[in-house]
């Protein structure tokens, strides 16, 4: 699965568009490497996103098979680190 569409389905960020406008500018690292929306992404790939206030960093779990997931389930997918 494409990281921009893992960011938007696990609730990381809102839209896809956003996610996808955050590769461009760099702030997406999957596993210590600057990533482009492209991306795959894997079960046990680790996710840096550098905001301007911080570092969230989170691990994958599983990878969604639906668009969306309800908020409530985001654990099951993603462990914030």
């Amino acid at each position: 699965m494409r990281i921009d569409k893992f960011l938007n389905s696990v609730n990381i960020v809102k839209r896809r568009s956003t996610a996808d406008e955050m590769c461009k500018e760099g702030v997406v690292f999957v596993n210590g490497k600057k990533v482009k929306s492209s991306k795959d992404v894997k079960v046990g790939d680790k996710i840096e996103i550098h905001y301007l206030s911080g570092i969230k960093k989170y691990n994958v779990l599983k990878l969604p098979e639906t668009k969306t997931i309800p908020k409530s389930k985001k654990n099951e997918y993603v462990k914030e680190l």
